[in-house]
């Protein structure tokens, strides 16, 4: 082959490489060829963020490779629903205002030939980004659920309430551009394609994490040698964060072990690796007197839970980065022969420039130390790089850290796909010891107090569970007769006897004892299974409000035959209603419950009592063992049946009672069980003029309330558990699928009715306390730190759902016009607000206000109101 046609050849390969992921994408995804045979143009990537809003672990994820808002590209608004996402992108617990990431993203890289390659979703520091999706709809992201199951489209092949299905790639080399780390060099790719996959969920065990699952393809004519993989985490932990604050005072670290207790009241343990590279405040701001400061005692974290291979290498670096050089900073070990000293390329020692330096930061092997023992490490150490003296405190003690997680070696062949799995989860309550920072301080240093006034249980109990619903324990996925690994506990021991063996009486004997133990399984089979336990789907509902009271009607059709996907039994108990004045979770109180009348029945077996079984009715009951009473049965006085003692507990409240005065009610009483429980297969007269089956539908009046509120409504529905496996009864969030509504008319009754508009409070007192009486500053987007002037308001009350509010001053100036656009079935279609702010973006002054309500039917209303400031 002559020269030129060698070089010709390698031109056209190399486009090949340029444009093949686009090519295997689009093909991936179902996509055809466009009609000239072309599959690229040059349009946009069809960039996206979407939110993680079902459990309390709020987490933003983008199709670049990215997590977090501050690397992510397109909007700053949900692709799927249109609603903001806060700064950051990590909110926790959820409505909470508090901040715990400012930017994560996905490095891979790899030898290819001669070269060592990194491709990163963003670096962290200059701005590189070098994932990008296809244009759409090649490129978009996939939304499915399993909280419908009638919704096939969102249903079929979800694995959590909440996935979200990412496909980008490296190859897109325009869009890369220049690295400027690397001398301005064109980005180099590694010829991948990578399918991301995030599954979250609101149940009590895994609301406090994401599971992260990544499939990545060589679509390369290359081997991709020496494979690692990492994620590389910025947090800057704050609540309502501005500028940099909360940038300058994270500390991280690494939990290689953790022991984990089981068994009756924790008697026996195990230690377990989950290998969690963690995030956190310096101190949570839990001991600060400002009113101002809001606590941010909470962590998070990452943990690998699937790798490509089980023997690899783990790495954990954290580094400070900053423009000026002495201070950007981060462990570096002792140079060796094998290891000799390496530049970064910008004069620090923490942040690394370049492809062959983050190449090396993924692959090093090194586990940091975590950064409070920064100041420890001494000029005679072994290991590590002796720290600048006069700076190894305030690094110490806080700074703006960041972290990479990573693991390797291994191949990737072209047109082979590797998979890799993590969790990004937090922990509660971190911190709780106020003073604890005053450890770190220089006067007083001692890293090991500081340390252990940390709690990691929650964060290590959170790490447990990804684990878990990743690989389920005591699960035999594929059959081949290994559930996993286990450990076994004693949990009871009885003396029976001493055995002489010379004279009795004398040495030597043995002791004889009984025991009674309990085998608990640790990890799973190996085999994913993305499954885990889940209550019953939530009903249907709606509000029907009227002066101070909102009638809640329901449909529990989804909630009560929805199978439980980890049992595959049919285990819907009931229904709870809760009553909110904001959409935080705790500020919802239970105002009625309804289950079914079931009862737990406990085995003895050994020395102890055990629940296997799921409840049994009293109908079961009575054929079986002929009880009409169980709660007779004690365990010191339990049923006898032959060889075998049981005793029984009411499952729930065992409030079952359906029609009493105050409780919830079936709306058609007399209308039987539908023998095929469908609504497409059922007659006509089986179902509601909107399209339900009566035989689902309740309602509940809440009444006695304030017509001037907003209440926040949401009805759960949960399930008796899993017996025999240990997991408590689930119940769905109460923060998700909640409504809201003023126990005022509703537009359609307002206006059945000639109802009049009003406005209150009239008059409006600046003096009047009304945040302190919880009448403002309760919406999502307000907190204790929003200033009194940004959330005051005048409501408008008995609206039409849709008309023109106008408010002029005395001499007929235009003060303000707000565009009242609802659904006549929208329960707050009737109500709106005026912020007292001007339409020139003014504060309003003290006076006497006229406005007006013009109804698309042309007829205008006219009212006064008074503001004093």
């Amino acid at each position: 082959m002559s020269r030129n046609c060698f070089v010709a050849l390698v031109v056209a390969l190399a486009c090949v490489l340029m444009f093949s992921s686009s090519v295997l994408g689009r093909m991936a995804l179902g996509a055809e060829k466009k009609d000239d045979g072309r599959w690229f143009s040059t349009q946009a990537p069809s960039d996206c963020q979407a939110m993680h809003r079902v459990g309390e672990l709020v987490l933003s994820v983008g199709n670049n490779g990215s997590f977090g808002t501050a690397y992510g590209r397109g909007s700053d608004a949900d692709c799927f629903t249109g609603q903001p996402i806060p700064g950051g992108g990590c909110e926790y617990p959820k409505n909470s205002g508090a901040t715990y990431l400012f930017g994560a993203s996905f490095w891979i890289g790899a030898v290819v030939g001669r070269d060592t390659l990194v491709s990163v979703g963003h670096d962290g520091w200059i701005g590189t980004t070098e994932f990008f999706p296809d244009e759409t709809p090649f490129g978009d992201m996939i939304k499915r659920s399993i909280l419908d199951p009638t919704d096939l489209d969102m249903y079929e092949d979800a694995v959590s309430e909440e996935d979200y299905i990412a496909v980008y790639m490296d190859t897109f080399i325009a869009l890369a551009g220049a690295d400027a780390e690397d001398g301005g060099r064109v980005h180099r790719p590694l010829n991948i394609e990578v399918t991301q996959s995030s599954y979250a969920w609101s149940y009590s065990y895994a609301e406090d994490l994401v599971l992260f699952d990544y499939k990545i393809k060589n679509i390369g004519i290359r081997n991709l040698e020496n494979v690692y993989m990492g994620v590389y985490v910025d947090a800057d932990v704050c609540f309502n964060c501005d500028g940099v604050s909360g940038a300058v005072d994270d500390i991280c670290g690494f939990l290689p072990y953790y022991e984990y207790f089981y068994g009756p009241k924790d008697m026996c343990s195990y230690e377990d690796n989950p290998f969690i590279a963690w995030i956190a405040d310096n101190d949570g701001d839990i001991g600060s007197l400002d009113p101002a400061v809001t606590p941010v005692p909470h962590v998070t974290a990452t943990r690998i839970v699937r790798t490509p291979s089980k023997k690899l290498d783990v790495s954990f670096n954290w580094w400070v980065s900053n423009a000026t050089s002495v201070l950007d900073f981060g462990p570096r070990m002792k140079e060796t022969e094998d290891d000799p000293w390496r530049d970064f390329g910008h004069g620090g020692v923490g942040t690394p420039w370049r492809d062959d330096n983050k190449y090396y930061v993924l692959s090093n092997g090194e586990f940091d130390y975590n950064q409070i023992y920064t100041a420890n490490i001494q000029a005679t150490d072994d290991i590590w790089v002796y720290p600048n003296q006069s700076l190894a405190v305030n690094f110490s003690d806080g700074y703006d850290t960041r972290y990479l997680l990573s693991f390797g070696p291994f191949d990737i062949s072209p047109g082979q796909t590797l998979p890799l799995s993590l969790s990004y989860l937090a922990g509660e309550d971190f911190h709780t010891v106020n003073d604890n920072l005053d450890n770190l301080a220089e006067e007083s240093y001692n890293p090991k107090a500081f340390e252990e006034g940390l709690d990691f249980d929650d964060l290590a109990d959170n790490a447990r569970w990804a684990s878990w619903i990743y690989d389920n324990p005591g699960v035999d996925t594929d059959g081949d007769g290994y559930a996993g690994d286990s450990v076994t506990c004693v949990t009871e021991s009885t003396f029976l006897e001493t055995v002489w063996l010379g004279t009795p009486g004398e040495p030597p004997f043995e002791l004889v004892w009984d025991f009674t133990t309990e085998t608990f399984f640790t990890k799973g089979d190996d085999v994913p299974d993305f499954k885990g336990a889940n209550p019953p789907p939530a009903p249907d509902f709606w509000i029907y409000p009227s002066p101070g009271k909102l009638l809640l009607r329901f449909n529990g059709y989804r909630s009560e035959n929805a199978k439980d996907v980890f049992s595959g039994d049919l285990d819907f108990e009931g229904y709870r209603i809760y009553l909110g004045r904001d959409e935080r979770s705790e500020s919802y109180s239970m105002v009625t419950s309804y289950d079914r009348e079931d009862y737990n029945k406990f085995i003895y077996e050994g020395d102890g009592w055990v629940l296997r079984d799921v409840p049994y009715t009293l109908e079961q009951l009575l054929s079986e063992y002929g009880i009409t009473d169980p709660l007779q049965y004690t365990r010191t006085q339990p049923f006898v049946d032959g060889s075998e003692l049981y005793y029984f507990e009411a499952q729930d409240f065992n409030s079952s009672e359906l029609g009493i005065v105050g409780g919830i009610r079936k709306i058609y009483p007399d209308q039987p069980r539908p023998l095929i429980a469908h609504p497409d297969f059922v007659k006509p007269e089986e179902l509601t003029e909107d399209g339900y089956l009566k035989y689902y539908e309740y309602e509940y009046t809440i009444d006695n309330l304030l017509p001037n509120l907003l209440y926040w409504v949401n009805i759960t529905a949960f399930d008796y558990g899993s017996p025999g496996k240990g997991l408590e009864a689930l119940e769905t969030s109460r923060t998700v699928g909640h409504k809201s509504a003023y126990a005022l008319y509703n537009a359609q009754d307002a206006s059945k009715n000639n109802e009049e508009v009003f406005v209150y409070p009239n008059p409006y007192r600046v003096d009047g306390g009304y945040r302190a009486l919880g009448l403002e500053g309760r919406e999502s987007n307000q907190s204790a730190s929003t200033p009194d002037d940004r959330v005051r308001a005048v409501h408008f009350a008995n609206l039409p759902s849709k008309c023109t509010i106008s408010i002029f001053s005395l001499d007929g100036d235009l003060i303000q016009v707000i565009d009242h656009d609802f659904d006549p079935s929208d329960p707050k279609a009737s109500h709106d607000r005026w912020d007292l702010i001007t339409r020139n973006t003014q504060l309003i002054v003290s006076g006497i206000y006229f406005w007006t309500v013009e109804g698309e039917d042309g007829e205008v209303q006219v009212g006064k109101l008074a503001i004093i400031m």
